[in-house]
């Protein structure tokens, strides 16, 4: 029988494992990602390979030891080295001796059904789809979910119960399988959370947008949970990217990526791989919008990135906004980021204070 294994992405795990089961395949659901994990990337990884394909890699090796024999993982084309990962991890397996099959989904293939097919086995169309919808729609109401995560962290009247809730919401969703009952989820989530915020306090905290490279934004490991840093340090957190986002991009749904370029076109105005193009046209708009700062995250070695971050200091010059670029690898320290992003805070909050946005008085935003 086939197992299927994927790669760790922040939440994604657990719409792809609806996904898979629902299709008939056995799932082996990685580990959660640890310094294990970490180390066997490192270990086995090109050295200049980005930090994602190193982790991507460990967690390959960690779900074939558990009996994983059918690797599924995305491809691409570009000036973003995504596009090879996929080949590069098959031939450092194979040399390791393992043995799997690898289903690499590049981004036109839901125009060929019998491609699909030869990939999948025997799967009915209709199978196919209801997979699919099963899949999207937990991906969606996860995503929902999270985006007031990141909105109330800083607002919560016990700490850490807003996060408490939020993995509560998560077993459960896992759990289920009928669109009804996900729905119903998520609604008795989103009260329970605006229950337990202090409203009041929304005009005395900052707004950090953060942008960068889909993997280091969504996977809590890589980024040191810099969204969690941020929330504690009352930091009200809003983004773009996510799970849902790109595949409303992937599957041409939605005109976000329209508005997008349109705020870049006067920094950048060709597509230069990856997310670096949503890295400025994203900092425009949260500038135009009254944002207090942008974060950039991205891997080291990251081309699309470091394209975006040399543009960068001009878009926060002109808008007006104030910009931190983290790039991360497998040396990266959580105590120097935290006094990075302690230091960031507090130049912001200095400069609430100086523009006449907030009186310091009184207020205590860490």
């Amino acid at each position: 029988m086939k197992k299927i294994t994927f790669p760790q992405m922040g939440d994604m795990k657990i719409g792809l494992k609806a996904l898979f089961a629902e299709l008939g395949f056995e799932v082996v659901v990685p580990p959660k990602i640890s310094k294990k994990t970490l180390d066997l990337g490192v270990k086995y990884g090109p050295e200049f390979a980005c930090l994602p394909l190193k982790i991507n890699l460990g967690n390959f090796i960690e779900a074939l030891e558990k009996g994983a024999n059918v690797i599924v993982m995305g491809g691409g084309c570009g000036p973003c080295r995504f596009g090879y990962y996929a080949e590069v991890q098959r031939a450092i397996l194979e040399d390791l001796g393992y043995c799997f099959e690898m289903i690499v989904l590049e981004p036109n293939l839901l125009r060929d059904y019998q491609h699909i097919k030869k990939i999948l086995g025997n799967v009915s169309l209709k199978r196919l789809y209801n997979g699919l919808k099963l899949a999207l729609y937990k991906i969606y109401m996860i995503d929902n979910i999270y985006k007031l995560v990141l909105a109330t962290r800083a607002l919560e009247k016990k700490k850490g119960e807003i996060d408490s809730l939020y993995s509560s919401f998560l077993k459960k969703i896992d759990q289920v399988s009928s669109l009804k009952k996900i729905k119903a989820l998520k609604d008795e989530y989103q009260n329970k959370i605006k229950e337990n915020i202090n409203d009041y306090q929304r005009d005395e905290r900052l707004i950090i947008g953060i942008v960068g490279e889909i993997y280091l934004v969504l996977e809590p490991f890589v980024n040191l949970n810099i969204e969690e840093k941020l929330g504690e340090l009352g930091v009200i957190v809003k983004r773009d990217i996510y799970m849902s986002s790109w595949l409303s991009h992937f599957l041409h749904l939605g005109n976000e990526m329209r508005q997008i370029k349109k705020a870049a076109e006067d920094y950048l105005d060709s597509f230069v791989g990856g997310h670096g193009l949503d890295s400025i046209g994203n900092t425009v708009r949260y500038a135009r919008v009254g944002y207090d700062g942008v974060i950039q995250l991205a891997p080291f070695t990251c081309m699309p990135e470091i394209i975006s971050q040399t543009i960068l200091p001009s878009v926060s010059k002109k808008e007006k906004i104030p910009v931190l670029s983290l790039f991360f690898d497998e040396h990266t320290g959580d105590a120097g980021l935290q006094t990075r992003i302690e230091a960031f805070v507090d130049l912001l909050m200095r400069k609430k204070i100086y523009d006449g946005k907030l009186l310091e008085k009184g207020i205590n935003y860490a």
